[in-house]
């Protein structure tokens, strides 16, 4: 086990997919620009040659049209568009071609693409550059939607997507490329549809899926200084969804609040929402409440952005309210001159 980068742990994964199967490829916007996608693909052209590691020109609808070719042909490729607003150039090919040929052809053809997605805040992205649109994805028969939090995760899913048979949307928010983790160094697996509990507790049950999940933990951790016993359940994909975790862990608390990374309406917390009450609604002793992103466009500017994405305080202040507890939000989450759009002092975007 060693710590390594969220970023490092894609790398990792991608180049024990490359060098452990033959038929695994890179292609993408900026694989073999310096910065490397975060760094998540750099160095592998060096190793691998530009006939595995390849750049791509902008016709993001005509690659993943050929890719989609490429992949009923023995190959497994990695495709990325970076940013997950470039993918909708591409929604054709996704929705109409890839996600439909399994069932289309009976089970006889399949579709083993990855396709990689940067999503999220920072740094001035604006409406058209700092979505989370995984429901999206997630609404549709035949897509996988992978969403890891934390390195270890996203080492062990990106190795068992490229190892999937259909396609994945794997769905990488831009503040986790950063954050630490443990890691093994050599290859791993992490079942997809599997959600991991975070953290265990008593009072009340979090749901979240990827950034979301960092933001629940610390709310977690600050309330658990006032008495508060927060369980914390990290979704992990989001399609398949492993709703037994999310049943069990909201029976045992009988309090749900789901910390979506998207927009609320017609999004994974409504979907979380309607599984619950659908099954366990006589266990509940108190309405779920769902947590996300204003019904706005992302704004591009500073001020604006640090009221319309929620964090931990937000998260913290619906389960003091739901369990009638009076708790200082403003001493446990005080002010700070440090920008909400940018999710460390490393950061220096866009990119």
């Amino acid at each position: 086990m060693r710590e390594i980068k969220y970023s490092e742990a894609i790398l990792e994964a991608t180049d024990f997919s490359l060098e452990n199967d033959p038929s695994v490829l890179v292609v993408g916007l900026g694989v073999p620009d310096p910065k490397g996608i975060f760094g998540t693909t750099s160095g592998l052209q060096e190793k691998y040659g530009e006939h595995r590691v390849m750049d791509m020109p902008l016709s993001e609808n005509g690659m993943t049209g050929i890719i989609t070719g490429v992949s009923l042909n023995g190959f497994r490729p990695i495709l990325t568009h970076q940013r997950v607003e470039f993918a909708l150039l591409s929604i054709e090919q996704i929705v109409n071609q890839a996600a439909k040929w399994f069932y289309m052809n009976a089970g006889q053809q399949n579709v083993p693409i990855v396709i990689r997605l940067i999503i999220g805040r920072g740094w001035g992205q604006g409406p058209q550059h700092a979505q989370s649109l995984e429901s999206w994805f997630a609404h549709i028969p035949g897509l996988k939607v992978v969403m890891p939090s934390n390195s270890y995760d996203a080492k062990g899913l990106l190795i068992s997507s490229v190892e999937d048979d259909n396609p994945v949307i794997f769905l990488e928010h831009r503040w986790l490329h950063n954050t630490f983790d443990n890691v093994p160094s050599e290859g791993y697996r992490v079942p997809i549809g599997e959600a991991r509990l975070a953290r265990k507790g008593s009072d009340v049950t979090i749901v979240s899926h990827s950034y979301m999940v960092l933001e629940s933990l610390r709310c977690a951790d600050v309330l658990a200084e006032h008495g508060i016993s927060v369980e914390v359940v990290d979704l992990r994909s989001i399609r398949p969804l492993d709703s037994k975790t999310v049943l069990n862990s909201v029976s045992k608390t009988k309090r749900l609040v789901v910390a979506d990374n998207g927009w609320m309406h017609f999004g994974v917390s409504s979907e979380i929402i309607s599984i619950v009450t659908e099954n366990i609604f006589d266990k509940l002793i108190c309405a779920p409440v769902r947590i996300g992103m204003n019904d706005s466009p992302s704004p591009s500017t500073r001020a604006l952005a640090n009221h319309y994405y929620p964090r931990a305080k937000n998260i913290a202040e619906v389960i003091s309210k739901m369990l009638d507890k009076t708790v200082d939000l403003n001493i446990l989450f005080p002010k700070t001159d440090i920008p909400l759009d940018v999710p460390d002092p490393s950061f220096r975007g866009p990119f």
